[in-house]
């Protein structure tokens, strides 16, 4: 294993401290490992709270800040935050209108993020969550009861981000996500395995002339292993399912993101094919979005996710937003 590490136990720990040292406007909390936005949450303004394990960045951390996040807990690699993570999270974001939870669909976040919520209302926190479940790969997986919860989580973030920073109030804001994760899907493919560093070794055995389509952000299987093919090929696999799903026609929002382990000149050749697939099926792209923004540690592979968008959702995507993740518009 070849990894720019101290130690395997002190990733997460090491990686924190970089951060606060690459971002003086975010605030990390190294000791309960939760990034913040530098100031506290404006009196009034609905809070936004995330988190699940490490290994995903710049998903949660990286999405902190003006127009986002409020607020992220960061669990070990690949493992969900504890409930008391999450809860001094939410303390610390809320500023009396409430706290809106966005939980991608894994039973540790669900479970936890669920504990959390319920120790804060006991503290008079009014708290409501959002679980994220767009994988269209498989109904159940190794992790989670239901689908899996992948890209469609940054574009709510986005999205629900801006309209909390106009002010909008918890019910307004819980709508919202609501709408926004109900609009999206998501398919993924792997070209190679990758390794957390605890482990020492690949999560799992992918030969080198293989892919696993509908791999899991975390390695977890996908719908098949195939033998290796044509960019053209993979965007099929990627955009056939998702339009299967359900119907895409229309405006659109998509998120064409790394796993960590492909070059951007990869990214940007997959979009292509992905692009003209999506126009043939009469998606209309009005923003897009290509790179490394949820990702599986040094995993090959790419991710696509379309969300359904009006006027209003494109709007909000175009909001300001100041984030080590996505900055524009400000």
């Amino acid at each position: 294993m070849k990894k720019l590490i101290n130690a395997p136990a002190d990733v997460l720990t090491d990686s924190l401290r970089g951060v606060q040292a690459a971002h003086p406007e975010l605030r990390v909390d190294t000791e309960h490992r939760v990034i913040y936005r530098g100031e506290a949450t404006r009196a009034g303004k609905v809070a936004l709270v995330s988190g699940g394990g490490s290994g995903h960045e710049p998903m949660h951390g990286g999405f902190v800040g003006l127009g986002m996040l409020d607020a992220a807990a960061a669990g070990e690699v690949f493992t969900s935050p504890t409930p008391d993570q999450v809860l001094e999270a939410t303390k610390g974001a809320d500023s009396g209108a409430g706290v809106l939870h966005i939980v991608k669909n894994y039973t540790g976040d669900v479970l936890n993020f669920e504990m959390a919520a319920e120790l804060a209302a006991a503290e008079g926190i009014t708290v409501e969550s959002v679980v994220v479940a767009d994988d269209v790969a498989v109904q159940d997986s190794t992790w989670t009861a239901g689908r899996r919860g992948t890209g469609t989580t940054v574009v709510l973030e986005k999205i629900v981000g801006a309209a909390a920073e106009e002010g909008a109030d918890l019910a307004a804001v819980v709508a919202l996500a609501q709408r926004v994760s109900a609009s999206g899907r998501s398919m993924g493919v792997a070209l190679t395995s990758c390794t957390v560093p605890a482990a020492g070794k690949p999560t799992f055995d992918l030969p080198d002339d293989q892919m696993e389509v509908g791999v899991g952000i975390h390695g977890e299987p996908g719908r098949e292993r195939v033998p290796l093919a044509s960019a053209h090929e993979i965007a099929r696999m990627l955009v056939d399912p998702i339009l299967a799903d359900f119907d895409a026609a229309g405006p659109a929002i998509v998120l064409l993101s790394g796993l960590g382990g492909s070059p951007l000149i990869e990214l940007y050749l997959m979009y292509g094919e992905v692009a003209a697939l999506l126009a043939e099926a009469g998606v209309d792209v009005r923003r897009c979005l290509v790179g490394d923004y949820i990702t599986s540690l040094d995993m090959a592979g790419c991710s696509l996710t379309v969300v359904k968008a009006d006027d209003e959702l494109i709007r909000l995507w175009d909001a300001p937003v100041v984030t080590p993740g996505l900055r524009w518009g400000a």
